[in-house]
């Protein structure tokens, strides 16, 4: 372990100067979700691609309804149906004046009409009064002719969507940089492309160490617990973007803890390990990894360090294997674990995806609460706590023990206190890093 002393901010830096943003895959739209667009999508097809109408009901031309009312409604002449999916009327037909077609929701506008009168504005074809819904074409006896009687008068592109009116062809429809979500993956089906050019969701591997640890559902024995840390840091990274695969947890041996690694490394663009880290006899991780590094290649292996924070003193950064597959080793405390995550492994996950901004949101709160807060001198410190956005307040919860899970399941946001703060008082005001 290096005897140096690092900032949070040196290695973060030299993490993120290390991870370079995955290569660029064509992948289907289903498969694309999560992903990060690498190209501009721009529109070839205008959308909508035809003018068409936004409701059931009938099209007409404006001056055949205006001043129509249901004491005296104008009278028209229904010529036919235009159902969603045809190409409309016959190409010998027009709405012509004193005419009317029947038309349904997403239906291409007839030549001659200029709007779109709702269904329930008229009566439906049926000689009473205004009807409710449009009758089915199989159940209408009046079928798609006869008279239709119209209560209310619209004007010009009343009820109609317009061709291009949501983006017109050439337009910018996403931009690079955009994480595809449902909505954008929506746009993209609706313009027409089939396929984007993205980056690849990021594969993490998490196991943790530890011959103490015992899978949830099974019985504990004298001196074991449950290993939380690989379950909380594979839904972290799940939740930060990336496909995240959990390794059960590795027993106290460094040759079975170093072949476990290498095993994974075929599926991995990034592993992280939880436990192992400290000066404790049985820190696996660190002695298995501490001799992994090519002497042939410049910069692999991985170096174990003290960082000047509070939880997480103790870190390990590096490559393995023969594709430099990053590495970060964090300790085994619950807490320790999750807050190095969210420090470190969040933005390296988030800068394997090609996004430009690879960092939590932060704010500054006012600390609500009782008495001071209390941080060893010369280290940041992370306590979590629970923002009030409305009231511009940060409170804390639970103590600073790195093993306090309980209380981190409570928590939205942590509060950061600088190295050269060592009480903070009161009302006064300090970051947090939002976690939701």
């Amino acid at each position: 372990m290096s005897s140096r002393i690092w900032s949070v901010d040196e290695h973060l830096d030299d993490i993120l100067a290390s991870v370079r943003p995955l290569e660029p895959i064509e992948l289907q739209l289903p498969d694309a979700q999560g992903c990060v667009l690498v190209k501009d999508v721009v529109v070839e097809v205008a959308l909508p691609p035809f003018d068409n109408s936004s409701m059931d009901g009938y099209a007409v031309r404006v001056a055949d309804v205006e001043g129509a009312s249901e004491e005296f409604p104008a009278v028209l002449t229904v010529i036919g149906d235009v159902a969603a999916g045809s190409a409309g009327l016959a190409d010998d037909q027009a709405v012509g004046p004193g005419q009317a077609a029947r038309i349904m929701t997403g239906a291409p506008l007839p030549a001659g009409a200029e709007a779109v009168v709702p269904v329930e504005w008229t009566d439906g074809g049926t000689g009473e009064g205004p009807a409710d819904a449009m009758h089915a074409h199989s159940g209408a006896p009046e079928g798609a002719t006869g008279e239709v009687r119209v209560h209310r008068p619209v004007t010009a592109g009343a009820h109609v969507r317009e061709a291009g009116g949501d983006v017109e062809p050439g337009a910018l429809a996403l931009a690079a940089g955009s994480v595809v979500g449902p909505a954008q993956i929506g746009l993209l089906a609706a313009i027409g492309c089939a396929t984007v050019v993205v980056r690849p969701r990021p594969r993490v591997v998490v196991l943790s160490t530890g011959s103490e640890l015992v899978q949830p559902g099974e019985q504990l024995a004298a001196g074991q617990i449950y290993d939380s840390n690989s379950f909380a840091l594979t839904a972290a990274a799940r939740d930060a973007g990336a496909i995240a695969y959990r390794v059960g947890a590795v027993s106290d041996d460094a040759e079975t803890l170093r072949a476990t690694i290498e095993d994974q490394l075929i599926r991995a663009d990034i592993v992280v390990t939880t436990g192992g880290v400290s000066v404790g006899a049985y820190d696996v991780v660190k002695e298995a990894l501490s001799s992994v590094g090519d002497e042939d290649e410049p910069g692999s292996g991985v170096e174990f360090r003290k960082l000047a924070m509070q939880p997480g003193k103790p870190q390990g950064f590096g490559s393995i294997g023969p594709d430099h597959t990053p590495l970060l080793a964090l300790p085994g405390n619950p807490v320790s674990s999750y807050v190095s995550f969210e420090l470190f492994v969040r933005p390296a996950i988030r800068a394997l995806m090609g996004l430009e901004d690879v960092h939590r949101p932060t704010a500054r709160a006012r600390l609500d609460t009782e008495k001071a807060l209390t941080s060893p001198e010369g280290r940041r410190q992370f306590l979590r706590g629970r923002y009030d956005a409305e009231e511009g307040t940060v409170t804390p919860v639970g103590g600073s023990g790195s093993h306090l899970i309980a209380a981190l399941a409570q928590a939205d946001a942590l509060i950061v206190v600088d190295e050269d703060t060592t009480s903070v008082e009161p009302g006064t005001e300090t970051d947090v890093i939002l976690l939701r």
